[in-house]
């Protein structure tokens, strides 16, 4: 073998990255995780709105001036997280990709295109393979609800799932957990206060997701986007999902209560055990002190927080079990799993 042959090939040079949305709740999150997981990039361009053009935020110590985002802006990017909307995605999405991009994005722009992969890395990364060069980041509900299900899917399949989320203000942005914020504070001094953001009273209220209903079936946008993607995560396009979607008053991480019904009988402790070890997944299960998934423990956590695993006895088949979980709507409902599928790529 020739000295040339033997040589171990050079490694790939550390890409360019981009944020798009850099100054929004998930943009400001994804900058902390490529932060926190030494994410190796050579440079971190970020972009936003003209309004927001010149404001400076802070990376691996450094002061990084936010750039008007226009078509010229993904000259020289290799890997481009977009976090500003359906609208911007769809005008600026393929324009970095025919720059030499791949981009991941974290709209509903292109999730249930055929050809557009849509990943938890946890479950289907298989999916990354063949891209044409964007790849969906699944709704936040979908990823903290079917994360911690893949492990009992893969061994005893789930039917039928029904679904109660509980979303945080963080859903809808940072202008929306400003708004709980302002909004408790005048509740609590008896002041009046003129909501904005959000379709109705967020102090001390819960109301329906607030996206469009459908008339035909009942189910609004946010109900039926968990439905399909779900199907298209797990690649099973007949199992069985309702929805129902609530703004709760909590500023950041959504929960999520959740009913599945499996072909084969299953008990409590096989879900446990299954789950005990399950990537990015906590068991916080403990019957004796009444501690479960609350969003206050999730917020800031990677892992989504699981538990209430019991038995569901309206079943008499035993065949359906009914559980509890939260996680951090900014980072693995949107900002984290984005930097996941770009370590995966």
């Amino acid at each position: 073998m020739s000295p040339q042959s033997s040589a171990p090939a050079a490694a790939a040079p550390a890409p360019v990255v981009a944020i798009v949305g850099a100054t929004g709740a998930v943009g400001v999150e994804l900058i902390r995780c490529l932060e926190q997981r030494r994410f190796p990039l050579s440079e971190l361009r970020l972009f936003a709105s003209a309004r927001s053009a010149g404001k400076t935020l802070l990376f691996r110590g450094a002061a990084l001036t936010v750039r008007e985002l226009t078509e010229d802006s993904f000259r020289g990017v290799n890997v481009a997280l977009f976090s500003a909307g359906a609208s911007t995605s769809k005008r600026f999405a393929p324009l970095a990709v025919r720059a030499g991009a791949t981009v991941v994005d974290n709209s509903s722009a292109f999730r249930m295109q055929a050809d557009v992969p849509l990943v938890v890395p946890e479950i289907n990364p298989q999916a990354l393979r063949g891209h044409k060069g964007i790849i969906a980041n699944p709704n936040c509900g979908a990823i903290i609800a079917i994360t911690p299900l893949w492990p009992i899917h893969k061994v005893n399949r789930i039917e039928r799932l029904i679904l109660s989320t509980y979303q945080a203000a963080s859903g809808a942005g940072a202008a929306a957990m400003e708004e709980l914020r302002e909004s408790t504070r005048a509740y609590l001094e008896g002041r009046e206060y003129a909501h904005k953001v959000l379709p109705h009273p967020y102090a001390f209220n819960l109301f329906s997701h607030n996206t469009r209903v459908d008339p035909a079936t009942g189910y609004n946008d946010e109900e039926t986007k968990v439905r399909e993607e779900t199907r298209k995560i797990f690649g099973d396009p007949q199992i069985r999902v309702s929805a129902t979607c609530i703004r709760v008053p909590v500023l950041r991480a959504h929960s999520v209560a959740i009913t599945l019904e499996c072909e084969r009988p299953i008990s409590p402790d096989e879900v446990r055990a299954l789950l005990r070890n399950a990537p990015g997944v906590k068991l916080v299960d403990d019957p004796q002190r009444n501690h479960f998934p609350m969003p206050r423990d999730a917020s800031g956590q990677d892992a989504i927080l699981v538990g209430r695993i019991r038995q569901d006895i309206s079943d008499p088949g035993g065949r359906s079990i009914a559980l509890f979980v939260s996680g951090d709507q900014l980072l693995k409902g949107a900002a984290l799993n984005a930097v996941q599928i770009a370590e995966v790529l």
